[in-house]
């Protein structure tokens, strides 16, 4: 054993552990120890203490070439050292080398972190942590908190929430913008997918919508370093005191009601108790940096997902493994889906104010479940069905009319092949369809499975850009030389580049390990 290890075995009993404490965590017998401790109390008083004479030891003869190899190779592995050694004639074991290179290899300097303090207003830090909880109503469900904290006051904002997509991400922004007053002037990140898309070199490569959303409300989003977790040390010790006294002996029915603990919480704890670091309540420190936060605008930022979804056979759309009803004669076509916090709405092909269907959006965590309203399924009147059906194949073209009526004719379910073949539109392109129909019909083949032979004989289907951009170009064309936009000046992105205020030495927060890289 040698002195390093010794001190280090009297540094702890001095500071009050025990020998079990001190053998655990150095790795040793409690007899070494409490053999180590009772020398230096001889030592302390005087007593002449005899030194015994150490037994020789299998890796004696071998010192030499282990201070040698460990200081051509500093980081060789106690593996590596053991074949080294066996090739030179040394016959004891593996862990016989573990513990001498435990022992004598030099220990790493822990570089000291220095706190990096920021002026009110100037800096907020956002970060998500996920948890596995055990919900008495809805069972064992992972969510993620969402925390964005005030780096100034150490005031934070807390929710739970299901995913961290990129409208989730935005909407838990604004309603902690909300719950502050206002946003900082800038806001550390780590390198997430939803803040930065890449890195062009040592540029980051922001996404789009997120510096739209930063744009809005007027600040900046800066980058942390990557594998550097202490740079948000601000964000990410708080969610240990989340974890230990939030959830800790505590339960909860639904997330809604984790929710609602959160928001008391927040209130009650969070807001009042003394910061370790400042030494006083958040919500004191609040009041100072309150008013320089940048005032939110008069419109919050529309979170809204967009996606395109075709209409399949049945009259659904389908998001998230669960589908909505649609009006049954837009069967086949490409629609376009907004998708909010709490609703899911469908539009026609040209983007229309009034929406063909609204429904009430199923949580994350349902899945194979529908929503129908009747007012969208066919009519009952098998007349009008059917003549609503021949009007659909008759925007096809005259022959694809005379299909439907033979189609209708000859097969027992014809109606429901006829759905089927124009649910094909939104694989094929229309003039395609018209062709199949052509042929089938030149060869009296009156059938959906004839149809789609031709199709895939004939045809490729259509790539996701080319059917948006059949089904959306001319109604943006027409958008665009309606109100056309000019382009900005450059002067008006000046704010995402400036430094942020109130920072007087940059090389200080390049250097630091609490400041984040400049980009």
């Amino acid at each position: 054993m040698n002195e390093r290890i010794r001190l280090e075995i009297v540094r702890m009993s001095y500071t009050g552990a025990s020998q079990r404490r001190i053998a655990r965590a150095l790795g040793l017998a409690r007899k070494s120890v409490a053999r180590i401790l009772k020398q230096h109390e001889l030592q302390r008083a005087g007593t002449i203490v005899k030194k015994t004479t150490r037994r020789p030891r299998l890796l004696d003869p071998y010192e030499q070439a282990i201070a040698e190899l460990l200081e051509r190779y500093p980081d060789i592995t106690a593996v590596r050292l053991h074949e080294e050694l066996t090739q030179k004639g040394f016959h004891g074991g593996y862990t016989v080398v573990k513990d001498h290179l435990r022992a004598v290899r030099p220990q790493p300097l822990v570089k000291p972190v220095v706190r990096f303090e920021t002026a009110p207003g100037v800096q907020a830090q956002m970060d998500y942590s996920s948890y596995t909880i055990h919900f008495l109503s809805e069972g064992v469900r992972k969510v993620y908190a969402f925390s964005y904290i005030l780096a100034f006051s150490r005031r934070q904002y807390v929710r739970f929430v299901e995913s961290q997509q990129l409208s989730t991400t935005l909407r838990e922004h604004i309603r902690a913008f909300e719950h502050l007053g206002g946003c900082a002037a800038s806001c550390l990140y780590d390198n997430m997918k939803v803040v930065v898309t890449g890195f062009d070199g040592s540029q980051p490569l922001f996404n789009t919508r997120f510096v739209a959303f930063a744009t809005h409300y007027g600040f900046q989003p800066r980058l942390c370093r990557p594998y550097r977790p202490q740079t948000k040390g601000k964000v990410e010790r708080p969610f240990y005191f989340l974890q230990t006294n939030l959830l800790n002996a505590r339960s909860f029915s639904t997330l809604e009601h984790l929710n609602e603990v959160t928001r008391a919480w927040l209130a009650e704890v969070a807001d009042q108790r003394i910061h370790r670091q400042t030494q006083k309540r958040p919500i004191e420190l609040y009041e100072q940096e309150k008013p320089h936060l940048v005032c939110l605008p008069d419109h919050p930022f529309d979170t809204s997902e967009v996606v395109y979804r075709s209409v399949m056979p049945e009259g659904y759309v389908a998001y998230l493994q669960n589908l909505y009803s649609v009006p049954w004669n837009t069967i086949g076509a490409l629609l376009p889906v907004r998708i909010t916090e709490t609703e899911l709405i469908v539009y026609k092909p040209n983007v229309d104010v009034n929406p063909l269907a609204r429904h009430e959006l199923y949580p994350r965590a349902v899945s194979g479940k529908k929503r129908t309203d009747k007012k969208h399924r066919p009519p009952t009147c098998l007349r009008h069905r059917l003549e609503l059906l021949r009007k659909r194949f008759a925007e096809l073209g005259d022959t694809a009319r005379e299909f439907f009526d033979e189609l209708v004719r000859r097969r027992r379910n014809g109606k429901d092949e006829a759905y089927r073949i124009l649910a094909l539109v939104s694989t094929y392109r229309g003039e395609d369809l018209r062709a199949a129909l052509d042929r089938a019909f030149r060869y009296r083949a009156f059938s959906l499975s004839a149809v789609e032979r031709i199709l895939t004989a004939q045809a490729q289907p259509k790539t996701t850009l080319e059917t948006l951009s059949e089904k959306a170009r001319e109604h943006i064309d027409e958008l665009l030389r309606q109100t056309p936009i000019e382009p900005r000046s450059t002067q008006e992105y000046q704010n995402l580049l400036e430094p942020n205020p109130g920072v007087e030495n940059d090389e200080r927060q390049q250097d630091n390990d609490k400041e984040p890289d400049q980009f």
